[in-house]
C-alpha cells in the first residue's frame, strides 16, 4: 500500500472518531433535539385537548330531572318573593319592636340613623294579583313605613293591612301591575322527607332572592322555646326543615317541588344566630286562615272550648287503654261557664277527634276550633276510663274565654326520701306552710315536699326543693286528698293499668289545675 493510501485511511478514521466524540458530548450536554419552530408546533399539539363526551349514566336520570325541577320551581316562584324593609321611629319613650326573644338573630334590626329611625328587613311573597303579600308579624310589627322591592327592581310602598302576633302572620298590600302571585298549597298533606325549597333575603341586602334546598324534617313542632310568647292564644305548629335559612328569610315562602307554598319561613334554632340545620315555618293552612280573617274582617277572631289542655302522654295512653299515644288531655276548665264543661267533658278526658278529624296534639286542636264562627257547634270525641264518648260543644269567642292553652312540665329537684309508689313526700297544706313556701293563694291539698331520686314523677311535678313554686296535689283519681294518710291510701288503691291520675295546682299558673298521670313504680 502506498504512502498516499495510508494517509487517506488515517484521515477517514480521524473524521469518524471526531464525529463519534461529537455525538457523545452532545448527549452529555443535552442539546435540543428539535428546532424552535418544531418545538412551538409540538407545544401547541400538547395543549390542544380534545373535548370528551359526558358519560352515559341512565341511573342518574332521576337526579337530572330533580335538578331540572328545582330550577323550574325557582324560576317560576322567585318573581313572587319580595324584599321587605320596615322603618320604625325609636325614641327614649318608645319601646323597640316586639321581636320574640330567640328570634333576634333571625331578624336583626339595623343601627338607628340620626333621626331615630330604625330600619329592619325581611321577606314576603305575593299571594294575589291585586297586591296582597304574606309575611311574618315580627317583620312589620310597629312599622311606620314599609317598602317592598320586587325581583324586577321596582321599589313600592306597602300598606300594613294587619298582623297577628300569636301566629306570627302579617299581611301587606301594594298597588302595582304585572304581579305574579304564588300558589298556596296544603300543609296538611305535607309529608316528612319530601323535598322543599326556601326563597328569601338572608342577611338583608347582601344575598337577596336566594334559593336553598332541603327536606321536611318534621311536622307539628311546638314548645320550641324560640321566644317567650307563652300566652294562651299562641299557636306553635311549625314545619321543621333543613333547608338553609338565615336572618332575613323571615316571611319568605317554603315550597314543595310543585311550586306550591306550604309554609312561611319564620325561625331558626341556632346558638350562633346563623343556620345550623334547624329551621321552622308556619304551616300555610294556618297562615291562610289568619290572612283571610285579616283581609275580610280587619282582625283575627278566634273561638275556643274554654279548657286548659296538654298533649297526651304515654301514661295517658296506658291509663285509658289507647292504641297509640295521641290526643289532647283536658287539665281544667277556665271557669264554670266553659263550653266544654257545659257539654259534659271532664278533666282527664283525652280528646281524640273533632268533627271526625283525628287530633294528635295541642296546636292541631287549636287550629281545628280556633277559626270557626262564634256559636258554631263541633262534635268532640273524647276517651275516659269507661270508654269513648261524643259531645256537642258550642264554641265561644275568645273575648269571653281564653283559647286552649298548654305548658310544658318543669323539672323538679330530687330527694332520696319518699318511699311510696310515686316517690313523693307530701305535707298537709296550712296557711303557715302556704305563706312560707310562696303558695299563699292555695289553701287546700298536699304540698309536695320532695321527690325521691328515682321517683317516676321527676320532671312532671315540682317540689319545695325546686327553683320555682312547688305543686299542690289536690286530688288522686278524682278524689280530694287533704292529709298524708288519704294520699297514701289513694296510692295503695292503685290507678289503672299501672298508672295513677293526679290533679295538681301551682301558684305560678294562678292556681289552675292540671292533670298529671304518672306510672306507679313496683314495690
Amino acid at each position: 500500500m502506498s504512502q498516499h493510501s495510508r494517509n487517506w485511511i488515517k484521515f477517514v478514521a480521524l473524521v469518524a472518531m471526531a464525529f463519534g466524540l461529537g455525538l457523545f458530548f452532545a448527549g452529555l450536554l443535552d442539546f435540543p433535539r428539535s428546532s424552535l419552530a418544531q418545538d412551538r408546533v409540538s407545544q401547541t399539539e400538547r395543549t390542544a385537548i380534545q373535548p370528551v363526551e359526558a358519560p352515559r349514566i341512565p341511573s342518574a336520570r332521576p337526579l337530572a330531572d330533580l335538578s331540572e325541577a328545582f330550577s323550574s320551581v325557582a324560576e317560576a316562584v322567585r318573581p313572587t318573593v319580595v324584599y321587605v324593609s320596615a322603618n320604625r321611629r325609636i325614641t327614649g319613650s318608645t319601646p323597640r319592636p316586639t321581636i320574640p326573644e330567640g328570634l333576634e338573630p333571625f331578624f336583626r334590626p339595623r343601627e338607628l340613623n340620626p333621626r331615630g329611625i330604625e330600619t329592619s328587613s325581611g321577606s314576603g311573597f305575593i299571594v294575589s294579583s291585586d297586591g296582597y303579600i304574606l309575611t311574618n308579624h315580627h317583620v312589620i310589627d310597629g312599622a311606620e313605613q314599609v317598602t317592598v322591592r320586587l325581583l324586577d327592581g321596582r321599589i313600592l310602598e306597602a300598606q300594613v293591612v294587619g298582623s297577628d302576633k300569636d301566629t306570627d302572620v302579617g299581611v301587606l298590600k301594594i298597588e302595582a301591575s304585572g304581579l305574579r302571585p304564588a300558589a298556596l298549597g296544603s300543609s296538611q298533606s305535607v309529608r316528612v322527607g319530601e323535598w322543599v325549597l326556601a326563597i328569601g333575603n338572608p342577611l338583608g341586602d347582601e344575598l337577596t332572592f336566594s334559593v336553598t334546598q332541603g327536606i321536611v324534617s318534621a311536622k307539628g313542632r311546638g314548645q320550641l322555646q324560640l321566644g317567650q310568647r307563652n300566652n294562651s292564644a299562641e299557636i306553635q305548629d311549625y314545619i321543621q326543615t333543613d333547608a338553609a335559612i338565615n336572618r332575613g328569610n323571615s316571611g319568605g315562602p317554603l315550597l314543595n317541588v310543585r311550586g306550591e307554598v306550604i309554609g312561611i319561613n319564620t325561625a331558626i334554632a341556632s346558638a350562633t344566630g346563623f343556620y345550623a340545620g334547624y329551621a321552622f315555618a308556619v304551616p300555610i293552612d294556618l297562615a291562610r286562615a289568619v290572612m283571610n280573617q285579616i283581609i275580610t274582617k280587619g282582625k283575627v277572631e278566634r273561638t275556643a272550648m274554654g279548657v286548659w289542655v296538654g298533649t297526651a302522654t304515654g301514661e295517658d295512653a296506658e291509663y285509658l287503654g289507647l292504641d297509640s299515644i295521641a290526643g289532647v288531655r283536658i287539665d281544667a276548665f277556665l271557669d264554670e261557664s266553659s263550653p266544654a264543661r257545659r257539654a259534659g267533658l271532664e278533666p282527664g278526658d283525652v280528646i281524640v277527634s273533632v268533627d271526625g278529624q283525628p287530633v294528635g296534639y295541642v296546636a292541631q286542636l287549636q287550629q281545628m276550633v280556633g277559626f270557626r264562627a262564634r256559636g258554631e257547634t263541633v262534635e268532640v270525641e273524647a276517651v275516659r276510663p269507661d270508654g269513648r264518648h261524643k259531645f256537642k260543644v258550642q264554641l265561644t269567642g275568645t273575648e269571653d274565654a281564653e283559647p286552649e292553652q298548654s305548658g310544658p312540665p318543669r323539672p323538679a329537684e330530687v330527694n332520696p326520701r319518699a318511699d311510696n309508689a310515686l316517690g313523693i313526700e307530701v305535707e298537709a297544706l296550712t296557711p303557715e306552710t302556704a305563706r312560707r313556701t310562696g303558695v299563699a293563694g292555695l289553701t287546700r291539698g298536699l304540698l309536695v315536699r320532695a321527690l325521691g331520686e328515682y321517683s317516676p314523677a321527676v320532671g312532671r311535678i315540682n317540689s319545695v326543693e325546686s327553683s320555682i313554686a312547688p305543686d299542690i296535689i289536690v286530688a288522686v283519681e278524682g278524689k280530694p286528698v287533704r292529709t298524708e294518710a288519704e294520699f297514701e291510701a289513694a296510692l295503695k288503691a292503685g290507678g289503672r293499668n299501672g298508672v295513677i291520675s293526679l290533679t295538681v295546682r301551682n301558684a305560678n299558673s294562678n292556681g289552675v289545675a292540671r292533670i298529671v298521670r304518672v306510672r306507679l313504680r313496683d314495690g
